[in-house]
């Protein structure tokens, strides 16, 4: 079976051809979008474009459709920040394939950033190292949003069968561990 006829058994198939146009046309454009134009301002401003556009399709569309979760934060009558998460009924039908491509892409996108940063912090490409940021800030809120989300652990099951267990072995001993 291709990858084509599998994406196309998704439930939600727009939500998820958007997720990853989004989310793979940013790393994409920052990785070769200097092979077409020397305009690194224009680069810039795209791949900002498309970070902010993933982040916002993550965080309002493609989680709700794709696996049933949705996150928001709010200021409280005291004015703290409140983060507040809702779970979609644990009997609702969630396609395994959405749930698969989301989490893997969740965590996935910010592993391959925080690669770039450090290959920009190696090439001393002090303006593409903030762009790397912008991505990873915007990246890693949405993953341990979602992480925090998932009451029922489907993340975790998927992270575990992917990497045997280390990742979330080893994040659990460290600053992520606290949103997990």
């Amino acid at each position: 079976m291709t990858l084509w006829q599998r994406l196309s058994e998704s439930s939600h198939p727009v939500a998820l051809v958007f997720f990853l146009a989004f989310r793979l046309g940013a790393l994409f454009t920052y990785m070769f979008g200097l092979l077409f134009t020397d305009k690194f301002v224009l680069m810039f401003v795209l791949v900002v474009l498309l970070l902010a556009a993933d982040f916002w399709n993550v965080k309002n569309i493609a989680g709700r459709l794709m696996v049933g979760l949705r996150w928001w934060n709010e200021a409280s009558e005291t004015g703290e920040s409140v983060w507040v998460f809702e779970t979609a009924d644990p009997q609702r039908y969630i396609n395994p394939i959405d749930s698969k491509v989301f989490w893997m892409m969740l965590y996935g996108a910010p592993v391959l950033w925080v690669c770039l940063a450090v290959l920009a912090l190696l090439k001393f490409q002090f303006l593409s190292l903030i762009l790397v940021f912008i991505a990873v800030s915007l990246t890693v809120t949405n993953a341990m949003a979602y992480s925090r989300c998932d009451k029922f652990g489907k993340a975790n099951n998927i992270v575990g069968q992917v990497s045997g267990g280390l990742l979330s072995r080893a994040a659990r001993g460290t600053f992520l561990g606290r949103f997990m």
